[in-house]
C-alpha cells in the first residue's frame, strides 16, 4: 500500500530557498568564470581604460536592464553582457597595476586571494549561523551612495586620501552587503537568484577592487 504525504508549507518553502541558492552560486561561478575571460581578453589586446562616463553608462544601463527582465530568458543573457563588460573594464586596471608596480602580479593575486578568502568566510557564516542580516538593508544603501559619491569627489579633485578611505569604506560595504543578501536568499527575502547573482557579483567586483586599491597603496613598489 503506498501512502502519499503532501510536503508541509516549511518543507516547500526551505526547498524553494535551497533551489535559489544553488541557482544562485552556480550563476554566479559561471559570471565570475565569463568575466575572468573577458578581463584575460582586454589583458590580452590591451586595450585601453574605458573612462568614467563610459563604464558607468554600461553599468547601469546594463544593470536597469538586467532587472527589467530578471524574471525573463532575457535576463540571463544580460547577467552575462552586464558581467562581460565589467571583466572588459576589469582588464587595463590590472594591466595598469602590472606595469606599474615591480610586485604588481604579487599584488593582483593577493587581492584576488583576499577577495576569495572574505567572500567564502562570510558566505559559510551567514549559511551556518543563518543569522538575519536584513537589518543592514538601510544602512548599506546609504552607506554606498556616500562612498560612490565620495569616490567621484576623489577622482574629481584628485585627493589620493580620500580615495584610500573609500576603498576602505567599500570593503566594510561589500562585505556587508555578501552578508546581507546571502541571508536574504536562505530567509526568503530574495526569490529571483538572477538579481542575488549580480548582487553578489557586484560586491565581489568592489571588493577586489578596494582590496588591490588599497595593496598598491601600502605595499606597492
Amino acid at each position: 500500500m503506498r501512502l502519499n504525504i503532501a510536503a508541509t508549507p516549511a518543507s516547500a518553502s526551505e526547498l524553494a530557498t535551497n533551489k535559489v541558492l544553488r541557482n544562485t552560486y552556480m550563476l554566479l561561478s559561471m559570471t565570475l568564470l565569463f568575466s575572468a575571460l573577458c578581463a584575460g581578453l582586454a589583458m590580452m589586446l590591451n586595450m585601453p581604460p574605458l573612462g568614467m562616463v563610459v563604464t558607468m553608462i554600461g553599468y547601469f544601463g546594463l544593470l536597469f536592464a538586467t532587472h527589467k527582465f530578471s524574471r525573463s530568458a532575457l535576463g540571463l543573457v544580460l547577467v552575462f553582457a552586464l558581467t562581460g563588460f565589467m571583466g572588459l573594464t576589469l582588464g587595463p586596471i590590472i594591466n595598469m597595476y602590472l606595469s606599474a608596480y615591480a610586485n604588481g602580479a604579487e599584488l593582483v593575486m593577493t587581492a584576488l586571494g583576499g577577495t576569495g578568502l572574505i567572500f567564502i568566510a562570510l558566505s559559510a557564516y551567514a549559511l551556518t549561523t543563518r543569522k538575519n542580516f536584513n537589518f543592514l538593508g538601510g544602512f548599506l544603501m546609504v552607506g554606498v551612495l556616500v562612498a560612490f559619491l565620495a569616490g567621484i569627489g576623489a577622482i574629481v579633485f584628485a585627493i589620493p586620501a580620500l580615495s584610500l578611505a573609500v576603498s576602505a569604506m567599500f570593503i566594510l560595504l561589500m562585505s556587508g552587503l555578501i552578508l546581507y543578501e546571502t541571508s536574504e536568499i536562505i530567509h526568503g527575502g530574495e526569490t529571483n537568484y538572477i538579481l542575488a547573482t549580480v548582487s553578489l557579483y557586484v560586491s565581489i567586483y568592489n571588493l577586489f577592487l578596494s582590496l588591490l586599491q588599497l595593496l598598491g597603496a601600502l605595499d606597492g613598489e
